[in-house]
Formats: structure tokens, C-alpha cells, sequence
């Protein structure tokens, strides 16, 4: 992680002696998670994402960020009966760390913006709730990764200062493989350009 972080500021210290185009914001938003999983019914978890970002270049830009973020997902499993269903979810606090190519279409004060790129996720904290059934049918369910590997797809508009972006996310890496346990995302962010 080291390295990727190291890797991004070259290439931002690159990009200001080049002199192009660059900026530096703030930016917080929500998102509607889902973890897919293996013969398990799921829902969607509400969570959040703040933190910064950097955009190097106009037309044609790179976009790495560093925010923190929660995510989860609620479960439905069946019972030996399949009369009923007993419940469980878990919540996630994670470090994200997207690095996105995008292309802008407009000008300095509307800009609308099509972005996609990877992201690699880290958990800092893991809460999950499963009931006595589930721990003992499904002894393993909760056991998931610390770091995964992503992607990110969307579309932006900037509007002077003001940024809004709306993005997909889906998994790359299984958090949790003994379940085929994927998780993906919408999420919905607004931030501002300090510079």
C-alpha cells in the first residue's frame, strides 16, 4: 500500500511541475451496498464515504482518491424447516483508495465527466450481527478479507466548484470465498474543489 501510495504522489508532484491542470477537493456521499452470496438471500445496506480527492489534467484527467467509507450487507437464511428464515448482517469501515481515468465534456464553470478505474478496499472495522442458527450452520459465513480489489464505472458533473458524481462498484476479489460472497455498490457523492 505503501507503493501505491507513493506511486500517486509522483504522479500528482509530476503533473504541477508539468504545470497542468490540477485541483484538490473534499468530497461526501451515500451508498446503497449489497454483498451477493451463495445460495443466501441478501438486501441492501445504507452506508456513507467522506474524504479528498485529487484531479490532475482537464480534458483527459486522473482522479485518485482516499476516503473512508462504510458498506455491509443484510442476510436471509434458510432454516432446516425452510418454513422460516433466520437473519444476520455485517458493516464495514473501510479505507478506500480509487485511482480513475476520466474524460471531461464542457467547459470551466459545466463539465460533465465520465470516469472508471480500480479501487482497493481495506477494513478498519467489522461489526456483524448473526444469530446462534446461523453461527451454526454456517460457522464460516462471517469470515471475510481485510483488503479487496474493485472496480468503479460513472458519470460526473462539475459545476464551478461544485462536484456531484454518481458510480457503480463491484468486486473483484470475493470477501469471503467459502460463499462466493461479492460485495457491489451504488453510491452518490457531492464534493468541492478547494483549488
Amino acid at each position: 500500500m505503501k507503493k501505491l501510495f507513493l506511486s500517486i504522489a509522483i504522479i500528482v508532484s509530476a503533473a504541477i511541475s508539468a504545470k497542468a491542470q490540477f485541483s484538490l477537493g473534499i468530497k461526501g456521499g451515500v451508498n446503497f451496498s449489497k454483498i451477493n452470496t451463495d445460495n443466501v438471500s441478501e438486501s441492501t445496506k445504507t452506508g456513507y464515504q467522506a474524504g479528498i480527492f485529487a484531479r490532475v489534467g482537464s480534458n483527459v484527467y486522473l482522479q485518485p482518491e482516499l476516503y473512508l467509507g462504510s458498506s455491509g450487507g443484510k442476510f436471509a437464511f434458510p432454516t432446516s424447516n425452510n418454513n422460516t428464515t433466520s437473519e444476520g448482517k455485517v458493516k464495514f469501515t473501510t479505507l478506500n483508495l480509487p485511482l480513475l481515468i476520466g474524460k471531461g465534456f464542457g467547459g470551466d464553470n459545466l463539465n460533465f465527466r465520465i470516469m472508471a478505474g480500480p479501487v482497493y478496499s481495506y477494513v478498519l472495522d467489522k461489526n456483524d450481527n448473526f444469530s446462534s442458527a446461523v453461527n451454526g450452520a454456517y460457522n464460516d459465513f462471517g469470515d471475510y478479507r481485510k483488503s479487496t480489489l474493485g472496480f468503479q464505472a460513472g458519470a460526473g458533473v462539475d459545476i464551478g466548484h461544485i462536484t456531484a458524481d454518481f458510480r457503480y462498484e463491484g468486486g473483484l476479489t470475493k470477501i469471503n470465498p467459502n460463499y462466493g460472497q461479492r460485495q457491489n455498490l451504488w453510491a452518490l457523492s457531492v464534493g468541492f474543489k478547494l483549488f
